[in-house]
Order: structure tokens, then sequence, then C-alpha cells
């Protein structure tokens, strides 16, 4: 099992150092508490997935989604309800959402976690 921790933490960590435009665009904004003062860290492993971006203490999740076929939104699906499982909120952007309305894209992350934190298991 540890093995398979590993792994996924040195995966998340390749994708930090290999983030696509859109994920720096949106990082970009996140970085330092900009957003409600909320943390987010980029690629963060969450039981066998590796979220986009996560804000733990506030449990949510943002992932961001190019095109995709069927079979994509199939395993978008299980993350999503996997994590929801799990206590936390997920919103999903599209890359041209990010790309095209960043300022919309920070207003409903910001919206959201003004909610309640979903109680759930860690």
């Amino acid at each position: 099992m540890a093995n398979k921790m590993e792994k996924l933490r040195d995966q998340a960590r390749e994708l930090r150092k290999n983030q696509t435009d859109v994920e720096a665009k949106l990082w970009f904004r996140l970085r330092g508490r900009q957003i409600a003062g909320a943390k987010f860290r980029r690629q963060y492993p969450i039981g066998h997935f590796i979220a986009d971006f996560c804000c733990y203490e506030q449990r949510l999740v943002m992932e961001l989604d190019g095109g995709q076929h069927a079979e994509a939104r199939t395993l978008d699906q299980r993350r999503t309800d996997f994590l929801v499982s799990r206590g936390y909120r997920v919103l999903r952007f599209w890359d041209n959402e990010v790309l095209e309305n960043i300022d919309g894209v920070l207003e409903r992350i910001s919206e959201t976690l003004t909610l309640p934190s979903p109680v759930g298991r860690g």
C-alpha cells in the first residue's frame, strides 16, 4: 500500500512540474490565499485520485476538464462520486471557462467557499 501511495505522490509531483497553461492561469489566482483566505493545493492526492486543486480545510476540490470523450466523462463521474463520498464539494470547469472567463470562475469558487463545509469522511 505504501508503494502505491509513493507512486501517487510522485505522479502528483510530476503533474505539478508539468502543469498545463490552464492550470497555471488558475493557480496564479488561487495561490497565496488570494480567494477568501483559503489555502489551495494543486495536484493533491485524495484516496487513489489526484485532484487538480484542493482546499482541504474547506473540503473543496476543483477539476479542470478539456475536450473529452465518453470514457473520460465516466471516469470523471467516478472521481466526483468518490470525492463527494469523502465529504468534498467538487466544482468542475471547462478549460475554455478558465481561459475566457477567469473572473467568473473565481467568483463561483469564492461563492462556494462561503457555504458551510460538508461533513464527511477524510
